[in-house]
């Protein structure tokens, strides 16, 4: 990809096609461990900042799904940017001015683009360079743009497929964090691995070498069987403290329709536990899309659990 790869904002953000070449100091280790994360705009069904419940008393992140790291087929023999047509509904919910009036409104809020993702209209996304450097220098300069565009706060690491080695990934993913930290240009970033061997492999390939500039870990407990228990579910938390050594690690669970992840109420139990044992610094959500047809019952659960452990 190298040099020809490009940023396509594939969801909320305005479908935007940008010269792009694609990692930060400091692990931000908030006062109170409550934070809530729900991603939003994966699905594109219209759901808006201002249908989301809002607890004042947790620090809250949108995160928007996804920009995706995208080559299009050669069409000269330079590679360009690339105007593209907006979609209906991507850009009109979830713009710029949405991102603004709901941080004014609420001051425990913020708001990160997650960049990779697992598909694309059903195409699998994949994370895969020729040059480390032109993928940095190009990722800092697309990422650059759209942060500021939509004046928004950080942002999240969520490949889950690869074709280029963990130390590649650990190399492009650390530069970029760092690059965007050190410019100012955001103030968080976190990952969001699940439990295969070669998404681990990748992670904590970064994990080793920039944890530092990694502020949270959304690990996707959801991931795990349908039959998986309470105990089992705190198990695999454990491990993963094992796995990402001083991170910031979330419980997670999905609002998705499914009969093969960790049912929802086993995921807020198993919240509970880890509260009581000190271990819970947040919980983040897949997705607001998603919980909507549920009234939201169950992101208002996890942000009241996180309310109990201090006020923001």
């Amino acid at each position: 990809m190298g040099s020809s790869t490009k940023l396509l904002a594939a969801a909320l953000l305005p479908a935007l096609l940008m010269m792009m070449a694609f990692h930060a100091p400091t692990m931000a280790a908030a006062a109170n461990p409550n934070l809530f994360r729900d991603y939003i705009g994966a699905i594109y069904n219209g759901v808006k900042f201002t249908d989301v419940p809002i607890n004042p008393k947790v620090r809250f992140d949108f995160i928007l799904a996804f920009v995706i790291d995208y080559t299009p087929p050669p069409r000269s023999r330079r590679p360009r940017p690339t105007a593209s047509s907006t979609s209906s509904g991507r850009n009109t919910v979830l713009t710029s001015s949405a991102v603004a009036s709901i941080k004014r409104s609420n001051p425990n809020v913020r708001v990160a683009v997650s960049l990779g993702g697992a598909t694309v209209n059903d195409r699998p996304v994949f994370f895969n360079i020729t040059s480390v450097d032109s993928w940095v220098r190009n990722a800092v300069t697309s990422l650059t743009a759209i942060v500021t565009e939509y004046t928004l706060d950080g942002i999240d690491i969520a490949y889950e497929q690869f074709q280029a080695d963990p130390d590649t990934f650990a190399d492009c993913i650390g530069r970029l964090v760092t690059t965007m930290k050190s410019n100012g240009v955001i103030k968080f970033a976190s990952i969001a691995p699940y439990d295969n061997a070669d998404v681990q492999r990748h992670y904590q390939a970064l994990w080793r070498k920039y944890g530092a500039v990694i502020d949270y870990i959304n690990f996707q407990f959801y991931a795990y069987s349908a039959s998986t228990t309470v105990a089992q579910y705190v198990n695999f938390f454990d491990n993963q403290i094992v796995n990402y050594p001083g991170g910031n690690i979330l419980a997670s669970f999905t609002t998705a329709p499914t009969t093969t992840s960790v049912p929802i109420n086993t995921s807020l139990t198993a919240c509970q536990t880890l509260q009581s044992q000190g271990k819970l610094y947040g919980i983040f959500i897949w997705a607001a899309d998603h919980s909507r047809s549920q009234g939201f019952r169950y992101d208002t659960q996890a942000q009241e659990l996180l309310a109990n452990a201090g006020t923001y």
